[in-house]
């Protein structure tokens, strides 16, 4: 199966120490087996060119820990988030969905204490579901290939960061919508 991520770089030998430990999934090299979805993380730098690296992961011998929109991948991402430490520490890959409010800009609100568990994960459901891989040792970086990468253009990136756009219009009014029915 191919997994991508977007970058200004061609990234051949991800380092699995980059990525932040309080992102939904920790510390990790995140990506998607979506190439749609990779494009719509592009953003164009001046001066820097836009690429979907591509890899292809085996799996043989790696414990991968499959989540769903559920109680088990919230008080995850909640934990992460709130920076304690890693709740699976012996997974070397993490699939499941990434939560909405990093996408569409809700700046973590549904993380942050303001509302109870039961009503963030609800929040947390809306809007579409993307799939997100997280590599999360250097066993697992062993096993994920780069196969090549392609630039995306001016345009691509346009047309994706529109993509964005819509749905993001769409997600902040069905948003509003279940906030004002707490």
């Amino acid at each position: 199966m191919p997994l991508y991520h977007t970058s200004h770089q061609i990234i051949e030998k991800p380092d699995v120490r980059i990525g932040r430990a309080n992102a939904d999934f920790g510390q990790g090299f995140y990506l998607t087996a979506d190439e749609a979805f990779a494009a719509c993380w592009a953003r164009m730098r001046k001066g820097e060119a836009t690429y979907i690296n591509v890899y292809e992961l085996d799996c043989d011998g790696l414990a991968v820990k499959r989540l769903g929109r559920d109680e088990e991948w919230f008080s995850y991402i909640f934990a992460n988030r709130a920076g304690r430490p890693d709740g699976l520490p012996d997974t070397d890959v993490i699939v499941g969905p990434i939560a909405n409010d990093t996408i569409y800009d809700t700046f973590g609100i549904f993380t942050s204490g303001l509302i109870d568990p039961a009503q963030a994960l609800e929040l947390l459901r809306i809007g579409p579901a993307y799939e997100q891989i997280a590599v999360k040792t250097e066993k697992a970086a062993g096993k994920l290939a780069w196969v090549s990468a392609h630039e995306l253009s001016i345009d691509e990136v346009a047309g994706y960061r529109a993509i964005v756009a819509q749905e993001e219009a769409a997600f902040q009014e069905a948003l509003a919508k279940a906030i004002e029915a707490l």
